[in-house]
């Protein structure tokens, strides 16, 4: 059954229709450019089935993914002003993302799993440094975003979920893209070149209360449009704000996401702060968040902590990148 939220997203409920494999991976072949990150698409309600987009599974893209061998140990993340310690290893237990190249049978050990994350490293990892990152542009619409063949990152997320101060930490430049302390000052797609080869696309924040409706729905409107036309997006950074409890809009964005085949890494900001009075610390809302959206999803996204004060989870979240983004860079020659 399907339920629109104010500001737009699909909240899904649980079903028992199963898309038929061989029909889904029949039209996966016919996309001469996939995605690379896997949308994890949450199970299918009794409605039809959407169009299968641009879209590689992991499991399908492990299957065709030529480098094997072992992956480095990634590096462990510690800001150089940072008291807080650097987040223990996730248990090879956890319910793991296993990225292009990396087989679902295969032995992963605690050192092939990113800290603070559910993610393994994988062989498409490489050089995750940003040496250099250069604001392109604003564009009030999808079809005036940047036309070239750069594979991009869009950061999404709550007004307020700290989508600024997350793309200064990654880029180590203080005003790469604004913050304010006034929620929903990004009104536009804003496009950063990274080094030249790729882009990382900050969007407006949705759930602003302050706006209007009328402001609401145009935002609803024109962000769908890129992420459902939008050929060169390899996946969207999710925000979630860690220090407060699971919030309806955020589990009704991901199963929209995952919905319409857009491949979705959660990335829980906010993971050095407790805030007084709004419930749990930042360890138990994302395990309170990750029960909620293992009611909705057959496979577990991806998902890593961070902190754009300490430093904590960048070196790892951009590692992450680079694993699919050399896929998806792979994939489109």
């Amino acid at each position: 059954m399907y339920r629109i939220s104010a500001f737009g997203w699909a909240s899904l409920a649980k079903s028992n229709s199963v898309e038929h494999p061989a029909r889904a991976a029949a039209a996966m072949l016919l996309r001469p450019r996939p995605f690379l990150l896997q949308a994890l698409k949450p199970l299918h309600s009794s409605r039809g089935p959407l169009a299968v987009r641009r879209t590689l599974s992991a499991h399908a893209a492990a299957a065709d993914a030529a480098p094997r061998g072992d992956a480095p140990p990634p590096a462990r993340t510690r800001h150089k002003n940072s008291r807080t310690p650097v987040p223990p290893r996730v248990s090879v237990n956890t319910a793991l993302f296993f990225p292009p190249g990396v087989e679902r049978d295969a032995a992963v050990t605690d050192e092939m799993v990113l800290p603070g994350s559910n993610i393994v490293v994988g062989p498409y990892a490489g050089d995750s440094r940003i040496k250099e990152a250069e604001f392109i542009g604003c564009s009030a619409h999808a079809r005036d975003c940047p036309k070239d063949d750069r594979p991009e990152f869009a950061v999404l997320g709550r007004s307020n979920v700290g989508k600024s101060s997350l793309i200064n930490a990654l880029t180590r430049r203080k005003e790469a893209a604004l913050t304010s302390k006034k929620p929903g000052k990004t009104q536009t797609i804003n496009h950063f070149l990274i080094n030249k080869s790729w882009y990382l696309v900050d969007l407006p924040g949705y759930g602003f209360a302050a706006a209007s409706k009328t402001a609401r729905m145009d935002w609803s409107s024109f962000t769908k449009g890129y992420f459902l036309n939008r050929d060169t997006l390899v996946g969207v950074l999710l925000l979630v704000d860690a220090s407060v409890p699971p919030q309806k809009i955020d589990l009704d964005c991901a199963n929209w996401l995952g919905r319409n085949n857009v491949g979705l890494t959660f990335v829980f900001t906010k993971c050095d702060k407790v805030k007084k009075g709004k419930g749990g610390r930042p360890e138990e809302n994302i395990k309170e968040f990750q029960e909620n959206i293992k009611l909705v999803y057959p496979e577990p996204p991806p998902w890593i902590m961070t902190s754009s004060t300490t430093g904590l989870g960048r070196d790892g979240l951009l590692l992450h990148m680079s694993q699919l983004r050399n896929y998806w860079d792979n994939e489109a020659t």
